[in-house]
């Protein structure tokens, strides 16, 4: 990526400006509107850069159905992590778990089963069997447990989420969104990519039976590696699917259509829509030489905080401008990572992002004499 800058000498504030190919051909936005998709509410979203691409009614609260696995597996997963629990845990299953209604990983009661087990069993054949035993293992009590999944679920920031139980049985006052769950899942992928595989696999057999996978997708297309579906009177037919094409993830979900033909289709379309019109590039390599005054050094880099990135409409990019405005005139003593500002990629002076500038290098201070001699500078 060519990029080519000028500095403007202000005193309190030092702006940089940064673009692609000056030459370029003049811009042409010519994108079609999302396609027509047959769901109460819907939502297709980039996971890494998290940005929206198209959407309908995604802060609708509606009832999640077996959606509500995932924030269960998301618990579990982060237990797992923080080695509360193991994979290789044996789980006894209780006369709840056992009794649980709706779809079932057949698990017995007084059994002990493998955790893995159980986690593949919720996760591959949607068992609420499964996801009570767990839940009781993890927590000592369903309900213990659904104070872990609201609690992490505020933390991801679903703001319009709230469960009551751990298998998505219909409950009045448990709900959530497209938006949240399509968050709920890009934060699955990048947390747990080594457990997040399973969702992935297209049958799971346990105590001689054999159950496959109800995303359908999976049979259908290869770059789809995930997530889940769901389905209850009140929700409707639900589908929360998450593709990888051309280095590019999506995460789509459909919320509320009419039957299990319509969600796969509906959410096929999102899925290409995105991919066909839109492409998400890192910014991460965005960086440049600033003045800094008092220090042993003339200048420090900056540039991005963490891994960034930025959606937009495919071939759009070489037309946007970085700019890097520092919060003020650069003075040492400055450390590795320190905040000194925000970069904003704009296109025709509209803001598009802003993303936190820091310090990619310390700037040591100087001695004294040379601190005298750029106080002088400054002031002129």
């Amino acid at each position: 990526m060519k990029l080519f800058s000028t500095i403007k000498p202000l005193k309190l504030l030092a702006i940089i400006i940064l673009s692609f190919d000056a030459n370029a051909d003049e811009p042409r936005f010519y994108i079609p509107d999302a396609p027509e998709i047959g769901a109460a509410s819907y939502v297709v979203m980039d996971h890494n850069s998290g940005q929206i691409i198209a959407s309908n009614n995604e802060n609708e609260r509606r009832s999640p159905a077996s959606l509500t696995k995932l924030m269960t597996s998301y618990v579990v997963f982060q237990r797992i992590k923080e080695e509360f629990i193991s994979l290789d845990d044996e789980v006894k299953i209780s006369e709840k778990a056992w009794k649980t209604g709706g779809s079932k990983s057949f698990i017995e009661v007084g059994n002990n089963i493998k955790l893995e087990i159980l986690l593949k069993g919720m996760i591959i054949q949607s068992g609420n069997d499964a996801s009570v035993a767990l839940a009781e293992h993890v927590a000592g009590s369903e309900g213990t447990f659904v104070l872990f999944m609201n609690d992490y679920a505020q933390q991801l920031g679903m703001l319009n989420s709230r469960f009551e139980n751990s298998s998505g049985l219909p409950h009045e006052d448990q709900y959530t969104t497209a938006k949240d769950i399509a968050i709920l899942s890009s934060a699955m992928i990048r947390e747990f990519p080594d457990l997040y595989k399973w969702y992935s696999e297209k049958e799971f057999t346990y105590n001689n039976i054999k159950q496959t996978n109800r995303n359908k997708l999976l049979w259908k297309d290869s770059t789809v590696d995930g997530l889940k579906t769901g389905w209850t009177q009140r929700a409707g037919y639900c589908l929360v699917a998450s593709a990888n094409r051309v280095g590019m993830r999506l995460i789509s979900a459909v919320l509320g259509s009419e039957n299990s033909s319509v969600r796969e289709a509906e959410t096929e379309k999102l899925l290409d829509y995105g991919f066909r019109f839109f492409e998400t590039q890192s910014i991460d390599d965005v960086s440049q030489e600033v003045p800094v005054y008092k220090s042993k050094k003339s200048n420090i880099r900056v540039g991005v905080k963490g891994s960034s990135y930025l959606t937009l409409p495919r071939n759009q990019f070489k037309y946007i401008t970085h700019t890097i405005n520092l919060d003020e005139t650069l003075i040492a003593p400055i450390a590795q990572g320190e905040s000194v500002g925000e970069l904003v990629l704009s296109f025709n002076d509209e803001t598009l992002a802003k993303f936190p500038l820091i310090a990619l290098e310390e700037a040591p201070e100087a001695g004294f004499f040379a601190r005298i001699i750029d106080t002088i500078k400054l002031l002129f």
